[in-house]
């Protein structure tokens, strides 16, 4: 059952993989269809074609291999500057460009001079290559809106999971108390396992975060707490502690290993799962999103550990580098935890969101061939063209983006290496979630 459920999990995670790229590419297709633009083929994946139809002047269809997808635009680089194809060059960086060239205008048809990708005014083409990224924005919003509010997620309760029976300071890592420890302020207060905080000092204490705030910042003080307890509210009285607590960050989570000084009640608090409104949803994707830009930020800096654990003895740290093999095998572990249901599904939504969070980061790098390295070129085709219309000088064209194939293919070169990199890793050293 533990198999059979793996490989479920596995399908769930791939069935949202190849929505999220054919979403991504129906963002492209139908922003170039809407400016004209011919588009002789949308495809899901590489590979053989396993099957397709024709519609119109598109050929729809669904490929082998699923890591991938494109659609063919037709003139995406402008023609040489005898305006037509150049000869094939002797030079590999030369024929790059070239081979670009003549791969933009192989399916030309009469009639498709005025339907090219190259003939769009920039602000046009910029709509059409962040058109795809975007789409996976949406996508990503609208399933972390639906886990966030719909399900819910795992965090901390003003429920009370257990009481301290003394002030410990958190940097010393101990659970016993010695004799020179002073009693907490809870377990002198009476506050008892199972107890839900309703209020602290006057102000109500429906969210842990809240809690948690108002304890930090009433040292020294004695305060009337509310618990609800047995269905009937209790209220104690406790003097709030001064001790070493661990240190928060603007957004509020933990710093590992800083600590500060401040309030200190001396109970754990139970974790739940818990509904966020609308706000609260907001304000976690955008730390999620601040989160994942530092992430990829740092990705370079990554690789090292990476390579260690693929290769050596080091063990695969927690927030490694992951593939589409490694998030595809953490959604098959979600599928075998023994979790509800409900919970389950939330997860692997998660996975899949923050797939398309990546896809959105990964595709907005001014880079070719990503699609923010044609955002770029069409961007400083605007910066060119403008600026020579201000200083009245000749307008210098369209901006030829196939000179830049030879660094187009440096960095699809880096990033085919680093993704087998990363696929090795995925299997002979995973990222386990259990």
């Amino acid at each position: 059952m533990t198999t059979l459920m793996f490989i479920l999990g596995i399908l769930v995670f791939f069935v949202g993989l190849l929505f999220s790229i054919a979403w991504h590419e129906l963002g492209h297709l139908s922003t170039a269809k809407l400016f004209g633009i011919r588009v002789p083929q949308y495809m899901v994946g590489f590979g053989p074609t396993i099957w397709s139809r024709r519609k119109g002047d598109t050929e729809y269809g669904i490929k082998a291999i699923p890591l991938g997808g494109y659609i063919r635009m037709i003139g995406m680089f402008p023609p040489g500057e005898d305006g037509r194809v150049t000869a094939r060059s002797t030079s590999p960086w030369r024929g790059m460009i070239e081979d670009a060239r003549s791969a933009a205008f192989e399916e030309l048809q009469p009639g498709d001079e005025k339907r090219m990708f190259y003939t769009r005014k920039p602000w046009k083409r910029v709509i059409v290559m962040f058109a795809g990224p975007f789409m996976n924005l949406i996508l990503a919003v609208g399933l972390f809106l639906t886990v966030l509010m719909g399900f819910g997620i795992q965090q901390e309760t003003t429920n009370v999971a257990s009481v301290s029976p003394c002030v410990i300071a958190q940097s010393e890592n101990r659970d016993t108390c010695k004799s020179t420890d002073k009693p907490s302020p809870a377990e002198a207060a009476g506050l008892k396992k199972g107890d839900r905080i309703v209020s602290f000092d006057g102000v109500s204490t429906a969210k842990w975060d809240t809690l948690s705030d108002l304890i930090r910042d009433s040292a020294g003080k004695t305060v009337a707490i509310v618990v609800e307890r047995g269905g009937k509210d209790v209220t104690l009285h406790a003097t709030i502690a001064t001790n070493q607590v661990a240190k928060k960050d603007s957004s509020g989570a933990y710093v590992q290993g800083e600590y500060v000084k401040a309030g200190f009640l001396g109970f754990s608090a139970a974790t739940g799962v818990v509904k966020q409104d609308f706000g609260d949803s907001v304000t976690w994707m955008t730390d999620h999103v601040g989160d994942a830009v530092d992430s990829l930020v740092a990705l370079p800096g990554k690789i090292p550990a990476l390579w260690n654990a693929t290769f050596g003895d080091a063990p695969r740290e927690p927030d490694s580098p992951m593939g589409i093999v490694g998030a595809a095998r953490v959604t098959g572990e979600i599928a075998t935890l023994d979790i509800p249901a409900s919970q389950q599904l939330a997860m692997a939504v998660f996975v899949v969101a923050g797939f398309n969070l990546s896809l959105f980061l990964f595709n907005m790098l001014p880079l070719l061939p990503l699609d923010g390295g044609h955002i770029a070129g069409a961007l400083w085709e605007s910066l060119r063209r403008n600026l020579a219309r201000v200083l009245r000088r000749p307008d210098p064209g369209p901006f030829d983006v196939a000179k830049l194939m030879p660094v187009a293919y440096v960095v699809a070169g880096i990033f085919v290496c680093f993704t087998i990199l990363v696929l090795i890793a995925d299997v002979v050293n995973p990222v386990r979630i259990s």
